[in-house]
């Protein structure tokens, strides 16, 4: 038999569906710890976010138990939009397709954040990948203990060249003290299955534990007949003993997610489709879709189908960190990782559309290209990423009177390449799916490679002033070295006098002083009142073929002025805020705790692609640039609080006002066209949010109903274009079984999820890319609804 993604992706859902079958034989998943149990039996309503207490910063934490009522496996990024300051619009329910995934954090987007699991750098999340993974492939959800935001800034030792805007930490569950056994099956819409499976060994010899996990997930896209399917393993094995401790974690990850396309809206347009699905596995109507030359209909516009498209990513990574105790005071971790990852993104596209045919001349002088592709007018083209990363973080600690002192050093050195190849697309290979690898390449169009080298230390002092006032202070350096090469560079017609050619060199960026002070005064029994003050730094990105990276720059004149004249982004901080938990006798309200903050950020050296001037053109004969466009300034809110309604009802809301706004215009083009972005909103994220729970337990019941509210975003850089404001509903109730009656089941659990109980339409994920006139959306899930069925033994 062949052996193909397919076919391995098949035998992994057998075999995970095999384990689940045998182990509901004779067991089932272990419920999370109840809530504590009120005089008359019934548990009380578990607290939604928790404020990270004596931090001098805005942070927030939400934990495992609320993680899987949101939905299940859900991602770890899509389970923090419950939290307040966070916009994170994906098409589907899961938060797992990366393409469409677009996160804001204050006024900072995707890019702008910096993202870590149990310390170790994920890297920047960006779509085409080059120094990291989602954290959903780095770990499975079951696993997660809790993710951590701190909006606005990171801690100085988070192990990131892109926290700008703030940190989202993601840690791993340590293994259980007693031998047991987890299984979760979940089912739902679009044909949704969902396997997982772990396996704990308790506390075994002097001090060890361990567990296992497999995971197999299959989802049919709601608008296109695409598969999001993959399998994954997760193993963690600890060792704590006098000493100190021994952390091993490694992690399996092998999926392919089926694309949409965006859909492409202009100003003026009269209809625009709301959603824009691939065609496969139909084949006939896709032949029948193109004319002769391989050419989508005229009607279609940018809206043209394409017969499909995915993303195949397969990734291990691993760590190995020991935590020693060298005295009472002293304690040294030292972690080692590495991250080895190979994927592709794929799209089987017409061959005659956009600028195709004449790049294809170029290789095929006189050919007929359609005869050149397999005779289908279809072409499939790849962009292949490799990734080898590995890294050491060492953080020491001493306690030295009133004074804890933290001194840290993170080195990582990333080989990445990127390759952009085209390969046919014949009728006779009936296999040729999303799911499949593509062989028999036509050419290979440009190829590129990367070779960095990241290192950044951090020293601060926490200073117990008084037993209410801690004050801490300190710095943090980050230097990189990047040094890039292009093996394949992509053939140019003759008479091209702008040819399009990638850049080769190196360009090393070194911030020897990051700054950062803060302080927690703990005002009353119930209050604290907290401030900081910190700096940040986005390093360049060093993607060799997109994003706002100099290597991905159009010729090496553009990469050589880049490098002379561009500085990386930067950003001042400023936040303050009160946390609160107290118990109240106010009519029905018998407790509250919660956070407001507010915050201020100068953000500084902002860069954009644009098309260059005449006095830039002169050196860098008209190639696209990408440069320093001026500041953004932004003001905001946040104010989370959990209300409690006695034992069985709480309500927890969480609003924020953010106004992120530019301070300079830019020019751009051969007309040397002023772009007036000066007083204009930083588009794609909203002036305000609201998200809200209301939780309900009843003993063993447990229910909760979500809303989220996103407003009115401007799609546009200078803000002539918008997209309406949205609010969704889900919905989300468990009933938990206690079979500890000496048979093999301990306990079992039955859990229903409704997202977008409302079956809403709308704008989901917005993005942005034009100065004004169009910008392009995906669309917002339908209703669906989810079983899950789990137990422990």
């Amino acid at each position: 038999m062949k052996l193909t993604r397919h076919n391995a992706r098949r035998a992994g859902l057998m075999m995970s569906s095999a384990l689940c079958m045998a182990a509901m034989a004779g067991a089932a998943n272990a419920a999370e710890a109840a809530a504590a149990d009120t005089a008359d039996g019934s548990a009380t309503v578990s607290e939604l976010v928790v404020s990270m207490a004596k931090t001098t910063r805005s942070a927030v934490s939400l934990e495992t138990v609320e993680i899987q009522k949101i939905l299940p496996g859900v991602s770890p990024l899509k389970a923090i939009q419950a939290l307040p300051g966070v916009m994170l619009q994906t098409a589907d329910p899961w938060g797992n397709n990366e393409q469409n995934e677009f996160l804001f954090v204050h006024g900072f987007s995707t890019q702008q954040l910096g993202y870590t699991l149990d310390g170790v750098p994920l890297g920047d999340q960006q779509y085409g990948n080059y120094n990291g993974l989602s954290p959903s492939r780095a770990i499975t959800s079951e696993n997660v203990a809790r993710v951590v935001l701190s909006s606005g800034a990171g801690d100085l030792g988070t192990a990131s060249t892109s926290n700008l805007g703030g940190a989202i930490d993601t840690f791993s569950s340590d293994p259980q003290a007693e031998r047991s056994g987890r299984i979760q099956q979940t089912f739902g819409s679009y044909d949704t299955h969902r396997t997982f499976l772990r396996l704990d060994t308790g506390v075994f010899g002097d001090g060890n534990s361990a567990y296992v996990s497999g995971l197999n997930q299959d989802q049919r896209a709601w608008d296109f007949n695409g598969h999001q399917r993959g399998y994954q393993f997760n193993g963690k094995f600890i060792h704590e003993g006098e000493a100190g401790k021994l952390t091993v974690f490694l992690d399996y990850n092998d999926k392919v997610e089926p694309n949409e396309d965006s859909i492409v809206h202009v100003a003026g347009e009269k209809s625009a489709p709301y959603t824009r699905p691939f065609l496969y596995p139909n084949l006939a109507a896709a032949l029948a879709y193109l004319g002769a030359n391989g050419a989508p209909p005229a009607s279609a516009g940018s809206n043209f189908s394409n017969y499909h498209s995915a993303a195949q990513r397969t990734d291990q990574i691993g760590y190995v960190k020991y935590e020693a105790k060298l005295s009472d005071t002293m304690t040294w971790s030292n972690q080692a990782y590495f991250h080895h990852d190979e994927g592709r993104g794929i799209v089987a596209g017409p061959i005659n559309q956009a600028g195709l045919p004449a790049l294809f001349a170029v290789y095929y002088p006189g050919q007929d290209l359609k005869t050149v592709f397999g005779g289908t007018g279809y072409a499939v083209r790849t962009t292949e990423y490799l990734i080898n990363r590995g890294g050491l973080i060492s953080t020491f600690n001493w306690t030295l009177g009133d004074h804890r002192i933290e001194a840290g050093a993170w080195f990582e050195q990333n080989n990445s390449s990127t390759q952009r190849a085209w390969y046919p697309f014949a009728e006779a290979n009936h296999d040729l799916t999303p799911y499949d690898i593509p062989v028999n390449k036509n050419f290979a169009q440009y190829a590129s490679q990367i070779h960095n080298n990241v290192f950044q230390y951090h020293l601060q002092d926490q200073w117990r002033i008084r037993p209410d006032l801690l004050l801490q202070a300190g710095f943090k350096g980050s230097l990189q070295y990047a040094q890039g090469k292009v093996p394949i560079q992509q053939k140019n017609l003759a008479t091209n006098t702008n040819p399009t050619l990638l850049p080769t060199g190196e360009i090393d960026t070194k911030e020897y002083f990051l700054p950062q002070v803060g302080a927690v005064w703990d005002a009353t029994e119930h209050e604290q009142v907290f401030f900081n003050i910190q700096k940040n730094l986005r390093q360049f990105v060093t993607y060799g073929a997109g994003g706002l990276s100099p290597w991905s720059l159009g010729s090496q004149a553009a990469f050589d002025l880049f490098k002379k004249t561009a500085n990386p982004e930067t950003s001042w901080t400023y936040e303050a805020g009160l946390r609160t938990k107290r118990a109240l006798e106010l009519g029905p309200i018998t407790g509250v705790e919660g956070q407001l903050s507010a915050y201020h950020v100068d953000f500084s050296d902002r860069l954009l692609q644009i098309s260059s001037t005449p006095v830039i053109g002169s050196l860098v004969a008209g190639a696209a640039i990408l440069a320093n466009v001026g500041a953004v300034k932004t003001d905001g809110v946040d104010l989370a609080a959990t209300l409690h309604f006695g034992p069985h009802f709480a309500f927890y809301d969480a609003l924020s006002y953010n106004r992120s706004i530019y301070q300079d215009n830019y020019v751009t083009g051969a007309s040397s066209t002023v772009v007036h972005t000066a007083g204009k909103s930083v588009p794609a994220s909203p002036d305000w949010l609201n998200k809200f729970v209301l939780s309900t337990s009843w003993g063993a019941f447990n229910g909760q109903l979500t809303g989220d509210y996103v407003g009115k975003r401007y799609a546009t850089y200078t803000n002539d274009l918008s997209v309406k404001a949205t609010f969704l509903i889900g919905l989300e109730g468990s009933y938990d079984f206690d079979l500890a009656t000496g048979g093999p089941l301990k306990t079992a659990k039955v859990s229903l999820n409704v997202t977008n109980l409302a079956d809403e339409k709308g704008v989901s994920s917005l993005v942005v890319g034009a100065a004004s006139g169009a910008y392009n959306t995906y669309p917002i899930p339908p209703r669906q609804v989810f079983v899950t069925l789990s137990g422990s033994f």
